[in-house]
């Protein structure tokens, strides 16, 4: 049974933030740093130019000092307005009514809160009581592939279903003056806020990216890589950190990926944007020059990582040029774990 992933919407916050303007706040509150220098070379050649956040940068909860209470609540609160908006949009596109989903999977890993997204939305968007639910909530940047792989597997499960998947993060809940690590001050450069939806059918809603069955979907997890990338948290707020070892986890685990996809050549990349080493490390072991992941490293440039809604923009953008009809394309994505997510598909027209 083939699912079908629809034309995304992606909603970003109303603050764009420079590179420069991050240097700047650095530079303010690390003026001793004994490595400030190079941290300001490496801002420069993160590829990100602009990103959005939720709230001004120099708020309580992102460079401010407000503590972890209220950097989770500014976060979650955030993140579900954001994704009000992007389901609210993606059912305008489709003309969907709330009555039509029949499912609903949600992936947020920013701030924290019981119930989840996904009750939320069921509340926010009227969706029906007896629909079903799949709430990820530590997937991060594998987020949206991981959903949409759920999402193949609902529709192989229940043909007639429609699914919505909705993606939020708020990453610049990690903007964080306690850490002060080269790789903490790379992720305030590197990180942006957004929210994107799409539905996922058996029947397609227009063009979009035909996955055949489950079996074109993959999930992999590196041996003992837990403390690659991995969350923390303590009475200042939420952080991200990372080893030396994250550096090539991508590159880790690109033979088993390459051993899924078989001798077949892909003829687009959807590839998460984590930094634009892992966008070209994918794509060349993909065989993709760069004009094939053109969007990735536009949203890296003018979006920043946006964590699990990434791979949603950047298929967003994939509408906006699309591939010849029958095109063979791959999505994928790392998250902490050291974990990889990834589907194949052909550009249905």
């Amino acid at each position: 049974m083939p699912a079908y992933i629809a034309r995304p919407v992606t909603v970003f916050p109303t603050h764009q933030i420079t590179t420069t303007e991050i240097a700047d706040d650095i530079r303010h509150h690390h003026p001793d740093h004994p490595k400030l220098g190079a941290i300001l070379r490496i801002l420069k050649n993160t590829g990100v130019q602009t990103r959005y956040f939720t709230r001004p940068l120099a708020a309580p909860t992102v460079a401010g000092t407000a503590g972890v209470g209220d950097r989770a609540e500014a976060a979650f609160s955030d993140a579900l307005d954001l994704a009000t908006e992007a389901a609210r949009r993606t059912l305008a596109l489709h003309r969907l009514e709330p009555c039509d989903i029949d499912a609903i999977i949600t992936t947020h890993s920013t701030g924290w809160a019981v119930p989840n997204l996904d009750i939320h939305l069921v509340e926010r968007l009227r969706l029906r009581p007896d629909v079903r639910r799949i709430a990820l909530t530590t997937m991060a940047c594998a987020g949206g592939t991981q959903a949409l792989i759920r999402a193949v597997d609902m529709v192989a499960a229940r043909p007639g279903a429609t699914v919505l998947v909705v993606a939020s993060e708020v990453i610049s809940a990690v903007y964080n003056h306690a850490d002060d690590a080269v790789e903490h001050m790379i992720y305030k450069a590197l990180f942006g806020d957004s929210a994107a939806a799409t539905v996922v059918t058996a029947q397609p809603f227009g063009p979009g990216l035909r996955v055949a069955s489950p079996d074109d979907t993959y999930e992999h997890v590196l041996p003992d890589s837990l403390t690659r990338y991995n969350g923390r948290v303590d009475a200042a707020g939420f952080h991200f950190d990372s080893t030396k070892q994250a550096l090539s986890a991508a590159d880790d685990v690109l033979p088993d990926l390459l051993k899924w996809l078989g001798p077949d050549l892909v003829d687009f990349g959807v590839i998460h944007p984590g930094s634009q080493r892992i966008i070209d490390d994918t794509a060349r072991a993909l065989g993709l020059d760069a004009h094939d992941t053109r969007h990735s490293t536009d949203t890296l440039e003018q979006e920043g990582n946006l964590g699990g809604p990434s791979v949603l923009r950047i298929l967003e953008r994939t509408h906006a040029e699309a591939p010849a009809a029958g095109s063979r394309g791959v999505m994928v994505a790392y998250g902490p774990g050291f974990n990889t997510a990834a589907l194949r598909g052909t550009w249905h027209a």
